[in-house]
Order: structure tokens, then C-alpha cells, then sequence
């Protein structure tokens, strides 16, 4: 029995040309040739180390959930392996510089009474190859995520951190591993 495919080439080759259909095949085929799966690092990069990131916010344990994720996100991503520093191919240095809350929507009737932010983590991000100190990306990124204030403020904006870390994470093993 044969399949559609088949069934719908067979057909083409009775009413077009051979040549017509070998270069619709042609085509079809090399159509994915520039897509590349897997790493596009260079050779020989395959570990980073990843140290606190360094809080210039002023605000409390940012470094420690936005570095958990980074470890965690290059863990799931699986391109480079996170290691000590005197084993690391790469150095990633993060500097959290901004840390804010922005109001997007408010109440229908009140203005001034905010129904939902967004919490906005501004970053510098370097990665470093250790073999000769050289820059391999440098650039600036932004996590984000939005929450509903309930109860206590201070407690909503702990509880939409991980979510703003996250956002991060993805940015920065984005930036690292495609940079090249």
C-alpha cells in the first residue's frame, strides 16, 4: 500500500517533468540545511563556573535566587556543564543592578490602587574564557514577572522573585550559549 506521499510524487512525476520534480525535491530537502542542532559554542567549551551573583539592588537574597536559577537553567539546558572554578572553561559573572516594581494595571474605579506589577530585575552580565581571560559575551538583561499584591507587599514580592529569577536564568543561558 502506498503511502500519500509517495502516492502525491507518483502523480507529480506523470504531470511534470523529471527535472521539475527532482529540484521540488531538491528543495524539500535542503530546505532545514542552515538549522543546526546542538551547541553553537565554540570547540573546547564545555564547563562554566558560576559564582554569586553580586547584589548592587539593596534588596536581600535577590543574589541567591537569581544564582540558584542561573545553576539550575544551565543544569536543564545541558550545553555546558557547571563546575568549581579551577575547571571551568567559563567564568560567568553576573552584577544584579536593578531591582523594581512597576504598577501595570489598577483598580476600575480607584486609580491610585494598584491590581497588578510587574517586578523588573535589571543585569550585567560577562562570560569569561579562562584559558586566556578574554570576554566572550558581555550584555545587559532583564527578568521579569508579573504578580497580584495579596495581603502584605513584602510577602507578594518574595513570592514573584522565583518567577523574576527564572526569567533571568533563561536570559542568561540564552546570551551564554548562543552568544556565538
Amino acid at each position: 500500500m502506498k503511502t500519500k506521499v509517495s502516492r502525491v510524487l507518483a502523480r507529480a512525476a506523470r504531470m511534470y517533468s523529471p527535472v521539475v520534480v527532482m529540484v521540488c525535491v531538491f528543495f524539500m530537502g535542503t530546505g532545514c540545511a542552515g538549522y543546526r542542532l546542538g551547541s553553537t559554542l565554540p570547540p573546547g567549551l564545555k564547563t562554566i563556573h558560576v559564582p554569586i551573583f553580586v547584589n548592587q539592588t539593596g534588596e536581600p537574597l535577590v543574589e541567591s535566587e537569581t544564582t540558584s536559577a542561573a545553576i539550575a537553567e544551565f543544569q536543564k539546558d545541558g550545553t555546558l556543564s557547571v563546575v568549581s572554578e579551577v575547571q571551568a572553561d567559563l567564568i560567568l559573572n553576573v552584577v544584579l543592578t536593578g531591582y523594581r516594581l512597576e504598577p501595570i494595571r489598577f483598580q476600575q474605579n480607584n486609580i491610585k490602587e494598584t491590581r497588578e506589577y510587574r517586578l523588573r530585575l535589571d543585569a550585567r552580565l560577562k562570560c569569561i574564557r579562562t584559558s586566556d581571560g578574554s570576554v566572550l559575551t558581555s550584555r545587559k538583561l532583564i527578568g521579569e514577572a508579573t504578580f497580584l499584591p495579596s495581603g502584605s507587599m513584602s510577602l507578594s514580592k518574595q513570592q514573584a522573585l522565583p518567577d523574576a529569577a527564572q526569567d533571568l536564568a533563561r536570559d542568561v543561558v540564552s546570551a551564554v550559549v548562543e552568544a556565538w
